[in-house]
């Protein structure tokens, strides 16, 4: 029995007005950073840019310590990226394939850890990181950072760990390698998918993170770039084109990231099952 006409036209028209309702605040942020100034402050908004400028974006990358910024954020993003994904490979590895006593337990235990908000520990880990001397640094930075997307990471990873058949990783072991060995060629390139997911999600949570690095780095040589873009518009006032050219800076990364990664996922799942 075929559907009906509004059966048909409903799920599209939501789809339509979500897609709209989430597009256009990044749309209007960005088409604000190339507006001139009498543009943004005019009474008839203007929608799409006709007299162009990058005058804005001059203006916030030659903002003080910009570039210091910058660099400890892509520092600590990909630091901490890279190490929740080698922790957790070996953890979903052992998660999937293992069976030891308290296995249930420790994944109750990550799904608890996901659900908490790390809000709340705030003052305890300002004890910790205070106490050990070591406030104003970037390594407890990452470290923590590392652990808050460690859970999700593990779960997503294990997931992926269990779908690769055991017969795979049998079938190299017969033919000569090591369980390690199999891993390595076997199980990884069929978690490409996986990894890029993970990869993504912990480097929007590194990359967006603010309580902490507000709490744990007063030097400003220190900070990353959420607590820099908080202080923007303080520094420079009213100067909405120049806010806006330095929100899309911040956000132009997880963009660039975000598409780089849709694709390679799906030819890594490729490559993988070809490899398997």
């Amino acid at each position: 029995m075929k559907r009906s006409v509004f059966g048909r036209i409903w799920p599209n028209a939501t789809a339509l007005v979500l897609f709209v309702g989430f597009a256009f605040p990044v749309y209007w942020m960005f088409a604000t950073a190339f507006k001139p100034t009498g543009d943004i402050i005019s009474e008839n908004p203007v929608w799409v840019p006709t007299d162009v400028t990058f005058g804005h974006f001059t203006k916030a990358v030659h903002a003080d310590h910009f570039w210091t910024l910058v660099a400890n954020s892509v520092t600590v993003t990909v630091s901490a990226v890279l190490m929740s994904l080698v922790i957790a490979l070996f953890a979903a590895f052992a998660l999937a394939r293992l069976r030891f006593r308290g296995r249930r337990g420790f994944i109750v235990t990550f799904m608890l850890a996901q659900m908490a908000p790390w809000e709340v520990m705030v003052i305890a880990i300002y004890m910790l990181v205070r106490d050990n001397d070591m406030l104003d640094s970037l390594v407890p930075l990452t470290v923590f950072y590392a652990v808050m997307v460690l859970p999700l990471t593990i779960l997503t990873l294990r997931g992926y760990v269990a779908a690769v058949p055991k017969e795979l990783e049998e079938s190299a072991m017969v033919d000569g390698c090591t369980r390690t060995q199999a891993f390595v060629r076997v199980i990884f390139p069929l978690l490409a998918p996986g990894l890029m997911a993970t990869s993504l999600f912990g480097f929007i949570t590194a990359w967006n993170e603010f309580p902490l690095v507000l709490i744990l780095n007063k030097d400003i040589e220190k900070q990353t770039l959420p607590l820099w873009l908080s202080q923007f518009q303080t520094a420079f006032g009213d100067d909405w084109g120049a806010t806006m050219a330095a929100s899309s800076l911040f956000a132009l990364p997880i963009l660039i990231l975000f598409i780089f990664l849709q694709r390679k996922a799906v030819s890594g799942l490729t490559d993988g099952a070809v490899k398997g």
